[in-house]
């Protein structure tokens, strides 16, 4: 999507993708880590006809660079990755809630202690996320609504975390092995009674 998008503009070479995904802060809504992974990006696209070869660039004391563009049916293809991902929620498997699924693994304190430190960790994209915005002021909100999003995600995680450390402190949210063998043993009793004799739930 990010490809097809910058291909909007204009043609380009990947060098220059790279550059301006960069430059423009889309490495942190797209995982382009990997050197190679625009170039491949560019070829898998090209393979589906989503973008051409527009022709090369040659600057002197530079490698040739391949330039492409988008085609008609690329710039249909992104219109409609676009209208989907708006519209509708993604199935997503993020890290933190499958954590979180499993915290009785660790003891309330060792949660608590874990999630001070993300409570820091987030204090400080908080900051580091308002410091560059701020250095953006300049730029058209438009341009900037993913930072926007994340600001308020981060937010919204901050302070529940913080709720959920306040819980652990209080000891309003605790467990052991043996409360959590309790529950295992009421909730199977319970599956069981209502699932039926044949159930295999």
């Amino acid at each position: 999507m990010v490809v097809l998008a910058q291909l909007i503009e204009g043609p380009m070479h990947v060098y220059r993708m790279q550059q301006l995904i960069r430059e423009r802060g889309k490495d942190t809504v797209v995982n382009v880590a990997q050197r190679n992974s625009v170039y491949q990006t560019v070829e898998r696209l090209e393979r589906a006809g989503l973008v051409e070869v527009a022709g090369t660039d040659r600057q002197p004391g530079r490698p040739e660079r391949t330039v492409y563009r988008i085609t008609p049916a690329g710039r249909e293809t992104l219109r409609e990755w676009l209208q989907t991902m708006l519209s509708t929620p993604a199935r997503e498997f993020p890290e933190f809630p499958a954590a979180l699924a499993f915290v009785p693994v660790l003891t309330p304190d060792t949660v608590a202690r874990l999630l001070r430190h993300r409570v820091e960790r987030l204090e400080q994209a908080l900051v580091d996320l308002d410091r560059q915005r701020a250095a953006a002021a300049a730029v058209p909100r438009l341009f900037l609504l993913e930072d926007e999003y994340r600001a308020n995600q981060l937010r919204a995680e901050l302070e529940w975390v913080r709720r959920l450390v306040a819980d652990l402190e209080s000891g309003a949210l605790t467990w052991d092995e043996a409360w959590i063998r309790e529950v295992a043993a009421a909730l199977e009793g319970t599956t069981a009674t209502a699932g039926g004799a044949g159930a295999d739930r």
